[in-house]
């Protein structure tokens, strides 16, 4: 399914994964205890500046701070809109 929302300039529109849930040794965490994601995929990207061209594109997995970007939701999932120099890395 297509988004019909485009990124301006140096914007990145980012899906982030899901927070987990259990710990590596089976204990389920509860909800209020859940750590903010910091990673997710870039699902659409701004054309970039005159001066600084993007260089994420659609689909790379991305690292970003635990404060990043604006929280927005489109179609009932959850989304974060960020400038590309908030994303620390591409895994």
């Amino acid at each position: 399914m297509a988004l019909n929302i485009k990124p301006l300039a140096d914007r990145v529109l980012v899906e982030p994964v899901e927070a987990e849930t259990k710990t590596a040794a089976g204990i389920i965490i509860p909800d209020n205890a859940k750590e903010k994601p910091q990673k997710g995929k870039v699902v659409a990207v701004g054309n970039g500046t005159k001066d600084e061209p993007m260089t994420v594109s659609v689909g790379d997995t991305v690292l970003y701070g635990k404060y990043s970007g604006t929280e927005l939701k489109l179609d009932g999932k959850d989304y974060l809109i960020m400038r590309e120099s908030d994303i620390f890395a591409i895994v």
